[in-house]
């Protein structure tokens, strides 16, 4: 891949024709983490937080920022998601809390973007939700880990 996609050739940005691929299965799977203060940990292990159930609700706005996508990116085509998967995972001993998407469709572009996406808005929720306790929390390690399907095939991360 040396060549970026989302531009013509006088160097315009543009968004990438997809019109004559052929639909195929298409999966992406993407991660990221949000690391917390330990107190600010055990309120959101215990589900005692004041706002709520912050598990819960942040594998509810990954889900529902999956489908909003190209709203959000501006050169995304829409997708028609056929599966939209949400692990949270709480890691004590770091005091953190990974996140992992799962985005599917059958079409013509991939869902990497989706899949990243939906990590996103997941780990900023846990984010908006604990701020009040823990405005120091720390959202990174974001990636993409696997995508399947198109004309690129099968890729996953070294390690």
């Amino acid at each position: 891949m040396s060549e970026l996609t989302h531009f013509d050739a006088s160097g315009q940005a543009h968004m990438v024709d997809v019109g004559a691929k052929a639909d195929t299965a298409r999966r992406a799977v993407a991660e990221g983490y949000i690391r917390m203060q330990p107190a600010t940990f055990a309120l959101v292990q215990s589900g005692s937080h004041k706002k709520g159930d912050v598990i819960g609700i942040a594998r509810l706005a990954a889900i529902m920022a999956s489908k909003r996508t190209a709203d959000l990116i501006p050169l995304c085509h829409p997708i028609a998601l056929t599966r939209v998967a949400v692990e949270l995972e709480l890691l004590e001993a770091a005091h953190a809390v990974r996140i992992v998407v799962t985005a599917e469709t059958v079409g013509k572009t991939g869902v990497e973007m989706e899949a990243l996406t939906a990590v996103n808005v997941g780990l900023l929720t846990i984010y908006d939700m604990c701020k009040a306790v823990d405005r120091g929390m720390e959202i990174g390690g974001v990636r993409l880990l696997e995508k399947e399907g198109g004309k690129s095939g099968h890729w996953k991360v070294e390690g």
